[in-house]
């Protein structure tokens, strides 16, 4: 969830999106689109088409689909799409530049280094900004135990 812009610092967004409970991306459109055909349209015509592919590709992923990111101090979040997309046109989605949301149930606590699966450290350390699906083929497997682990975890406390 880092921004795509220079002029935006990369914790902030992922600070947001956790205590909001919102999976999200980039994309300041003007003005505030009203329906995903919307946004989409006037990502083509104001931000090209690349970026509207890559918002597309982020509603049409499934609820329920795992996603992770990273926080300002290099520590992985484990979360689960729960929403269809939104255009968030906050003043403070602006500021961090996540502004095209989902939301999303992120475990409590950040996944342990050592826990995290090989397909996604290799994402991570590719250094995109991009939202990317992780195709390797053990990675929805490992996931997903690791998340039933961290609800387990969630429901003892």
């Amino acid at each position: 969830m880092r921004s795509r812009r220079d002029d935006v610092p990369d914790g902030p967004a992922v600070e947001r999106a956790l205590t909001l409970g919102v999976c999200g991306m980039g994309g300041r459109l003007m003005p505030p689109p009203p329906s995903l055909e919307d946004a989409l349209a006037a990502a083509h015509a104001q931000l090209g088409d690349r970026v509207a592919r890559r918002i597309e590709r982020f509603a049409a992923a499934a609820d329920g689909a795992f996603v992770w990111t990273r926080d300002i101090d290099d520590q992985v979040w484990l979360g689960r799409l729960a929403g269809p997309w939104r255009y968030d046109p906050a003043p403070d989605a602006l500021d961090v530049d996540l502004v095209h949301v989902r939301s999303c149930d992120w475990l409590e606590a950040p996944v342990s280094p050592a826990a995290l699966p090989p397909a996604v450290r290799v994402a991570f350390a590719r250094g995109g900004r991009n939202w990317q699906r992780i195709r390797a083929d053990d990675v929805s497997t490992l996931t997903a135990a690791l998340w039933e682990r961290g609800e387990r975890a969630q429901r003892q406390r």
